[in-house]
């Protein structure tokens, strides 16, 4: 039996699919998402039971952000922020919720549905929409502009869907035709009117970052009742990538100083410095003035220094961290990812 017990709590209420089952006693899945504090937690723990199939939620806290959500005791995890779980292994499957920060969207199906689908050998990736995720796309200005257009309903605010000029450079940045804006460059545009919106594109330079939802995805959250964020977003298409560093220690160490200071975009943040030259830190890709992500695939946000190097510390001989860089993380606090680590590799 494997036991998680993440940190997190709750500002959004999770809304159904409807419950109504089939013929078979099959019914289906639902969704939650949960935002935390730091000093808050889920209330539940993730188990894999000896005879019991798939990732089992358990030891509900009386009380707590799941119970009051709606999760139950037996519940099966299907998916963690858009990706289907059901077929990895059970580390994996924790690793992915830990690394995702502050906030995670589950999707679960009750355990009598789960057995049931599971006997009747239902492909369970069948039952759960196939894209749920929003888009973060960077787009640059070429000599023809951004290349989309905004249409709003005449009297209307907050309400832009973008017409998108094929292989131009919203195209070419992962901008999909025909989705709806939410976000430019971190900030909602909710309360925009069509003018205003105009201006801040001017404002925004050679460059801009949309935050968009297809009509299927924007439909989705929209009849749920959950608010789309930056921090659920695919972020596979922007400019900076952060880097997974495997090191294992030498004779002289690791051949780095974890140090705490300020972060340029704001809040503080344990930053990568003295790398020494030829030791596994720089063989592994080290630079100074990363900042530290997560260690041993779990984030560290929230953390202060003393917990980040315990953690660091906690294997003997090797450590795994995720970092980025200082442009890639001011531009994700910019977007509003802020120290959130699903941009795992």
């Amino acid at each position: 039996k494997f036991e998680f017990n993440p940190k997190v709590g709750i500002d959004n209420p999770a809304l159904t699919l409807t419950e109504d089952t089939d013929a078979e006693g099959v019914g289906e899945p639902r969704f939650y998402l949960l935002t935390k504090e730091s000093t808050e937690t889920f209330g539940f723990c993730l188990h894999e039971e000896l005879g019991c199939q798939g990732h089992v939620i358990r030891q509900l806290e009386l009380g707590g952000v799941a119970q009051r959500r709606g999760l139950q005791d037996g519940d099966r995890l299907l998916q963690v922020n858009g990706h289907f779980v059901d077929h990895m292994d059970h580390l994996r499957v924790v690793q992915k919720i830990k690394a995702s920060g502050n906030q995670v969207l589950l999707a679960v199906l009750d355990g009598d549905s789960y057995e049931a689908a599971k006997s009747l050998g239902r492909d369970l990736s069948q039952m759960l929409p196939d894209d749920i995720r929003p888009r973060l796309c960077h787009v640059t200005r070429d000599k023809s502009g951004f290349g989309f257009s905004v249409s709003c309903p005449e009297g209307t605010k907050g309400t832009f869907q973008l017409s998108v000029l094929q292989d131009g450079p919203a195209d070419r940045a992962g901008v999909p035709p025909g989705c709806w804006l939410l976000e430019l460059n971190g900030d909602s545009v909710k309360s925009y009117s069509h003018t205003q919106l105009t201006k801040k594109l001017k404002q925004s330079g050679n460059k801009v970052t949309l935050l968009v939802a297809s009509s299927a995805v924007e439909e989705f959250y929209r009849l749920r009742g959950l608010r789309v964020t930056a921090a659920l977003a695919d972020a596979s298409r922007l400019p900076f990538k952060v880097r997974e560093l495997h090191l294992v220690k030498g004779p002289a160490g690791y051949g780095f100083l974890l140090k705490e200071d300020d972060c340029s975009s704001g809040g503080v943040g344990q930053f990568l410095w003295e790398v020494d030259v030829g030791l596994p830190a720089e063989q592994a890709g080290m630079r100074e003035g990363d900042r530290v992500l997560a260690v041993n695939g779990e984030s560290i946000e929230g953390l202060d220094h003393e917990q980040t190097v315990h953690r660091i510390r906690a294997r003997e001989d090797q450590v795994t961290l995720l970092v980025i860089d200082p442009a890639g993380d001011e531009f994700y606090h910019s977007v509003g990812f802020g120290g959130t680590v699903l941009l795992w590799p």
